[in-house]
Parts: structure tokens; sequence; C-alpha cells
């Protein structure tokens, strides 16, 4: 294909929005909003993986030291921490670190607790958190065949339920995902389909007369393209502006909120530019695949 005729039928697709305007703005505003509610799904997934990696830190589990053990044997258990697959921060606290820091929970009644400065009833341990939270329980089993381990206190009830959260709001947020995809692809077919009959008798001369596949098909594509870009700019724009308002509102937000997000809130910069690209790109992508499946029948003359 020349690329003057590239450039001809790619200008009659695009003024060919403008004849069915009406039918256009629906099929844009239908389609920003089914985008902009993927967006967001995706964003409450992403947001929800944050929340629970973050709790997963502020859950560690404790691993106790023998009572027994010597200097060498407390730094092979934190070797053979620090080497466990899924172990990602292990920290040392010693009798009397854990003293100091009980201290401070109580720092009212600290002069409680200074009977204990020559005998410390506390136990050396290590503080480990986990890269992923489904692991603690399996790997809470294999700090306790470590040598020189006294005991381990992991809090497994609660990052299963965490984990449960996780996975039930990953399964739904894809399937609505991809529900609202097939609705995205009707919507935009059904406009073409539209503009398609309209022109159906035009379709059949140019067949007639030899125009091939592409010649007819290419305007329709294009069509279907713009009002995808466009609808991905709408989107973008609504949902970008729609976070940024949510992130800025957040630590106004008390309570519950702070307790489960805290500082996992993904910021504005780490995902608007995801954002932006996907729209565009799934913008195009429904719109190009919309046209293509509601021109091929009438391709058939």
């Amino acid at each position: 294909m020349k690329i003057s005729t590239f450039g001809f039928l790619t200008r009659r697709g695009v003024l060919n929005l403008g004849k069915h305007w009406a039918m256009t703005i629906a099929c844009i505003a239908s389609l920003s909003v089914c985008m902009t509610l993927n967006a967001f799904a995706s964003l409450i997934e992403v947001n929800v993986d944050s929340m629970v990696s973050y709790l997963g830190s502020q859950n560690e589990m404790v691993v106790y030291v023998d009572p027994e053990a010597d200097d060498a044997t407390i730094q092979s258990v934190g070797n053979a921490l620090s080497g466990t697959a899924g172990v990602s921060r292990v920290q040392y606290m010693s009798k009397e670190d854990v003293l100091n820091q009980y201290k401070g929970y109580m720092s009212d009644y600290a002069a409680l607790l200074n009977e204990f400065e020559n005998d410390n009833p506390f136990k050396a341990n290590y503080r480990v958190s986990l890269s992923d939270l489904s692991q603690m329980e399996t790997i809470s089993k294999q700090f306790e065949n470590i040598s020189g381990v006294y005991s381990v206190t992991a809090p497994i009830e609660m990052t299963k339920t965490f984990v449960k959260v996780q996975q039930a709001v990953t399964k739904v947020g894809r399937g609505l995902v991809l529900v609202l995809m097939a609705v995205s692809i009707i919507t935009v077919g059904t406009t073409i389909r539209l503009s398609v009959f309209a022109r159906r008798r035009e379709i059949e001369i140019m067949k007639y007369v030899g125009a091939t596949n592409a010649l007819v098909t290419l305007p329709f594509v294009i069509e279907g393209l713009t009002m995808g870009l466009l609808s991905g700019i709408l989107t973008a724009a609504a949902t970008i502006g729609g976070y940024a308002y949510i992130v800025q509102l957040s630590p106004t937000l008390g309570g519950l909120w702070q307790m489960l997000m805290g500082t996992a809130l993904v910021p504005l910069e780490n995902v608007w530019p995801t954002i932006l690209i996907y729209s565009l790109a799934g913008g195009a992508l429904v719109g190009g695949l919309g046209s293509m499946f509601s021109i091929r029948k009438h391709l058939n003359v």
C-alpha cells in the first residue's frame, strides 16, 4: 500500500467519527468508564499487595536463642537465618536490648524494671521479616531445627488471613478486568458495526470493483483506534487525578485506615507512568479489536 493511500484512508477513518458523532461520544464515554474502572481495580490490587507486605513487615517472626548459647552459636544462628531463602531482614536483639525496649514501652514505670539489670530474665532473639508471608509457617518450622534456637514465635494465623485477603482481591480484580475488557470491546464493536451497516452498500461496491480487504478495513480500524486512544487519554486523566486526590487525602484519614495502610499506599510517582501507558495501549487495543471483529463478516460479498 502506498503512503499516500495509507494517509488518505487514515484521514477518512478519523473523519468518519463525525458522521455518527452521537454514537462516537457515547462509545468514548462508556469505554472510558470501563477502562477507568479497570485502572482502579488494578490500583486496588497493587495497594492490597503493598498493604500485605507492610503488615507483614510489622508482624515479624521472633527467633529466641538458647539462653546457654555462646557468642559463636548466636552468630551461627544469625548466619543460618540470613541465609534462608525468603528472609528479607534479620535484626539481632540482645538481652539488654530487649530490657531497654520494655523500658521504653513502660517509660512511666521504667524504674520497676531496674531490678532486672543484674538478673535479666529476657532471652536474646532475632527479629526476622519475610519477603513472602505465605511461607511463614514453613520457614518457622525450618528455624526450629536450627542448632542453638530455643523457640520460634510467629503470627501464622494472622499472616494466613492477610494472604487470603490478598488472593481474594487479586482474583476479583483480575476477573473484573476481564469482564470490563470484554464489555469495552463489545461497546466499540457496536459503534463500528452501526457505521459499517450504514455504509454496507459502499463496502459492497468497493469489493466488487476490486478493493482489497485491507483498503476496506483500514478506515474502520483507524476509527476504532482513534476512539480507543481518546478513551485512553480520558481514562489516564481521570485515574491519575483521582488517585492523586486519594494519596493527598490519605494522611488526614485516621483509625483503621492508618493501621492497615500506614506508609503502604503506593506513591503516585510510582504508578502514573504505568497508568498512562496502559490506558493508551489498552484503548488502542480494544478499539482496534472491536473494529476488526465488527467489519470482518461484511468483507465476504
